[in-house]
């Protein structure tokens, strides 16, 4: 769901909602939600009443109603509601979300056995979709001279407390699938990628990932750096590598935490959508299945390091303790045209901290995996003629970047409010 597309054409989605033990929720049998859709956030305030319906509720929202909007979200639910955050499913609610292009005097009707929602807030973001395939733009190599596994002057304490997962979290978020290392004979082809060389040998490294389904469009992520559910969803990205669109939902964002909460009906994260399918998510384990079977391997397949129930999070939770919270808290930023491309990969911590950064500033990016085995480094090497993550490419600017201190120092420069 592409919620700030200037042309938003009819689609429409299921939203797998896993539901825990009713005694850890609350539940609604029906669920009625118009959600308009314009260039700037103007949510309000607003004010819930229930009203029984045999043993279950039903909650409808009513806040005041914005100026006319480009398009109207119309969703409809049956079943129980989970408001608990990651709770382990039990059962699903299926969500039936339809997106129509609509003009600004257009009237919205609910079925008449539903129980209308009046006056929903607009939950909007002032975005506009990424550049189209074709569309050119030329990048600017911008920044310092990159230098492999250096550490800039006064950023030895970020770097080692932002490597505490690549401890706690050993090589998940750092592999593909399948990844297989060899040592090959003789010097490196010219224009090959490889880690590294010596004694005339040199390293190559594949992976089971070419002999996946790829999604023709990125899949939409909403999350925060801080969360160690949403960490394990990241990891999983990386196992596939998956290219995914990332829309931030750092603490008192105005964006993109306001539009998950409106749209599927709950504040919680990591929340998912996918456009090929028509699929929106929450859950990290559910997400996490739904994208083996879908471009991976299959769920039986899944990383046991993703499996481990309590374990992973408890590890995931350690390792991400050391920053802080950094990458939880919004901050005062403008909004970019277009999203920022990010070549990165989860165990990285060079590329943690950019990551926190685009997080808080609550700016959108496609996040090109790049892990160990990924076809995404001969693609950079052929773009730069090496491979070093983080790099970026913003469209906005045309700026390219290598070294994460360079590059939370331009973020900050540029888009910082």
């Amino acid at each position: 769901l592409h919620h700030t597309s200037p042309l938003i054409q009819p689609r429409t989605y299921t939203i797998l909602r896993p539901s825990p033990d009713c005694s850890n929720t609350r539940t609604m049998s029906v669920m009625r939600a118009a959600v308009h859709l314009s260039p700037r956030v103007a949510a309000s305030a607003g004010r819930a009443s229930s009203r029984s319906i045999g043993k279950s509720s039903v909650t409808a929202v009513r806040r005041r109603v914005a100026p006319p909007a480009r398009g109207v979200v119309t969703m409809r639910a049956a079943g129980n509601d989970e408001v608990v955050d990651d709770t382990p499913p039990v059962e699903e609610a299926m969500v039936e979300v339809v997106v129509e292009q609509v003009t600004p005097d257009a009237v919205v009707s609910a079925p008449v056995d539903a129980q209308p929602v009046e006056d929903v807030a607009p939950v909007t973001a002032d975005f506009a979709p990424a550049a189209n395939a074709t569309d050119e733009i030329v990048y600017t190599l911008q920044g310092p001279e990159p230098v492999k596994f250096g550490v800039a002057d006064g950023e030895l304490t970020n770097v080692l407390t932002a490597s505490a997962s690549f401890v706690t979290r050993a090589v998940s978020g750092a592999l593909c699938e399948g990844w297989t290392p060899a040592i090959i004979e003789g010097a490196c082809p010219e224009g090959t990628y490889t880690f590294g060389e010596l004694g005339g040998r040199y390293l190559r490294e594949s992976s089971d990932v070419g002999k996946y389904s790829r999604p023709a469009k990125p899949i939409k992520m909403y999350e925060f750096e801080g969360c160690p559910f949403c960490k394990k969803v990241r990891e999983a990205q990386i196992w596939l590598d998956l290219d995914v669109e990332f829309y931030p939902c750092p603490q008192n964002g105005p964006t993109f935490r306001e539009f998950v909460k409106t749209t599927g009906g709950k504040a919680q994260f990591p929340y998912m959508v996918d456009d090929n399918t028509g699929t929106a998510m929450y859950e990290s384990d559910a997400i996490i299945d739904y994208m083996y079977d879908k471009y991976g391997p299959g769920k039986d397949k899944v990383s046991s390091l993703l499996r481990a129930g309590a374990f992973t999070i408890l590890t995931a939770g350690i390792g991400l303790a050391p920053r802080g919270g950094a990458g939880s808290k919004y901050t005062a930023a403008k909004m970019p045209d277009k999203p920022i491309t990010l070549y990165s990969y989860e165990a990285s911590p060079f590329c943690k901290l950019v990551r926190e950064k685009l997080v808080e500033l609550e700016i959108p990016h496609l996040l090109k995996a790049s892990g160990r085995g990924s076809p995404k480094r001969q693609e950079m090497f052929d773009k730069r003629g090496r491979f070093q993550a983080p790099y970026i490419e913003d469209p906005n600017t045309g700026v390219a970047m290598f070294e994460s201190a360079a590059i939370v120092k331009y973020l900050e420069q540029t888009y910082a409010a």
